[in-house]
């Protein structure tokens, strides 16, 4: 097939044959199309008359005059191009090119059609990228807005919503989005759409557990009145199909991954498996954030527990036995009679050494609850500022070793970390008669684990316990281990019967903070170690 008569071939067939059996093509030094098979008239989707002639999609071809040195020996590397068939769809071509023996700047190509094969690539390089910012993205909204840009870019898109449902409320909100601006009123519009009368597409994917495609939607929404309220939102981008798929966690639909493409584009099988890939990956976020907010939830209710339990043990009985020296105190002024001054001296001591005990223990919970040493700027030299304080106030001896710094840590898991580390000094204070208390921070493993000890030379034995025989240290034990567990890890206690405890707690650690921070040595408080 050629721009002259049929037999009247610029160039021989057989000599292309040579390069491909997929679509062959003839291009002059001016990038035009002079000669086509019939597999290229096929791929380019026009008549021959209408491309012979056309200017062609292929850039890195090689039309050199035929009396200039040859640069090309051989077929040269595959490159691509894209061809818009027509108006809204485009194909992708991989090609290689030659130049044509004896010709005067012709270029033989040979080229297929890759545009499910790149698709397929863009999707699993989008799913692979995604399911690490799983680990690695701070928010959920952060989270979804960039898996709705990586959907954007990877398939022909319009424009991408992720929609999650509240279980309780049944309240629905935008969580990312990638193409459309954001409406902070978009949800009081749509329900404003639905009661009049408007069709919500997505509502049936919720309802049915499964992928809803509507064609050609864009042209229904403008041309229906109950959708005005949301007309300038859905019509400012050209759009043509509607596709709506559920995310489902542990059989319940929690929101929708809404695509929007772009017009007359096909929405094939491959497209839908890619979609529901992505909605598997946004709801496994979603679901992630949900069960993180409910373990927050339980720390708190347990850290709430334990500082009720500590008010009532400590600081609620002694501003009790306060209030009855005050009142003996009353009682003694009451009498007609003289009171001995020791009497009178014994008792104001006594309210004096119970005043500071309770200022002592309000202090330590105050530091606990609000570190002076935001985690945020490290937990090193929050653990630091915690070990300066209490040394400070208690008395006790401390030596602190971090075999290196762990200030990458993510912010949350340095909470905790600060949190167990606060805890165990806690109860060395309140519980061990302890004059020394080592604390070591180090990696395990080659780094693959931070095992937190914290050891003191205090009375040791088993855990003291209270009245109901319930262990002193036993809501604080609980709430360092799930503190552990909520990371993959565990925490340990042992109390030895010749004086001494330790607590140690094992935490996984991110690959990257192993490979990527050497040693450095921490220096201790107070040198010389537990004698």
């Amino acid at each position: 097939m050629t721009r002259g008569d049929v037999g009247e071939e610029v160039v021989s067939w057989s000599e292309l044959g040579l390069l491909s059996p997929d679509g062959l093509a003839v291009v002059d030094s001016d990038g035009l199309f002079v000669q086509l098979n019939a597999a290229a008239v096929a791929l380019c989707g026009r008549d021959l008359d209408d491309l012979l002639g056309m200017p062609s999609p292929f850039e890195h071809i090689d039309v050199a005059p035929p009396d200039a040195p040859r640069l090309l020996e051989d077929v040269e590397s595959e490159h691509y191009c894209g061809w818009a068939v027509e108006a809204g769809i485009r194909r992708q071509f991989a090609y290689r090119s030659r130049r044509v023996e004896n010709s005067a700047g012709l270029a033989a190509v040979s080229f297929r059609d890759v545009t499910s094969e790149r698709a397929r690539r863009r999707r699993i390089a989008a799913i692979a990228r995604t399911s690490a910012k799983l680990a690695t993205e701070g928010s959920l909204p952060e989270l979804l807005d960039a898996l709705a840009s990586e959907v954007l870019q990877a398939d022909v898109l319009a424009a991408v919503e992720i929609i999650t449902l509240d279980a309780e409320d049944g309240s629905l909100r935008i969580m990312g989005t990638a193409g459309f601006s954001r409406w902070p009123d978009f949800f009081d519009r749509l329900m404003e759409c639905r009661d009049r009368g408007a069709t919500l597409h997505m509502m049936d994917a919720l309802d049915r557990h499964e992928p809803v495609v509507i064609a050609d939607r864009w042209r229904e929404i403008a041309s229906d009145p109950a959708w005005a309220p949301l007309h300038e939102y859905h019509l400012e981008l050209a759009w043509g199909t509607f596709a709506s798929v559920p995310l489902i966690i542990r059989g319940r639909a929690a929101g929708a991954l809404n695509a929007f493409f772009a017009s007359g584009e096909n929405v094939g099988h491959q497209t839908m498996e890619f979609l529901s890939a992505m909605a598997e990956q946004a709801a496994i976020a979603v679901d992630y954030a949900s069960l993180l907010q409910s373990e927050r939830e339980a720390a708190r209710r347990v850290e709430r527990q334990r500082l009720a339990r500590d008010l009532h043990d400590s600081i609620v009985q002694q501003a009790f036995s306060i209030s009855m020296q005050s009142k003996s105190m009353g009682v003694l002024a009451e009498r007609d009679e003289s009171v001995p001054a020791d009497v009178v001296g014994r008792i104001a001591e006594e309210i004096g050494d119970l005043s500071k005990s309770v200022l002592t223990d309000l202090r330590a919970m105050v530091h606990q609850l609000r570190p002076t040493a935001s985690t945020q700027l490290g937990v090193d030299e929050a653990v630091r500022a915690l070990v300066a304080s209490t040394a400070h106030r208690t008395g006790l001896d401390f030596e602190m070793h971090f075999s290196q710094s762990f200030d990458d840590l993510e912010p949350e898991l340095g909470e905790d970390l600060y949190r167990i580390a606060a805890e165990a000094i806690h109860n060395v204070i309140k519980h061990a008669q302890a004059g020394k208390v080592r604390l070591d921070f180090a990696t395990h493993c080659d780094g693959g684990s931070l095992v937190l000890t914290v050891e003191d030379d205090g009375i040791g034995g088993s855990a003291p316990e209270d009245e109901q025989g319930t262990s002193r240290r036993g809501y604080g034990l609980v709430g360092m281990r799930e503190r552990a567990e909520r990371w993959g890890g565990e925490l340990t206690f042992s109390a030895h019967p010749e004086g001494g405890s330790v607590v140690e707690a094992m935490v996984p650690l991110p690959k990257v903070l192993g490979e990527t921070i050497g040693d450095i040595s921490g220096e201790g408080t107070n040198a010389g170690g537990l004698q």
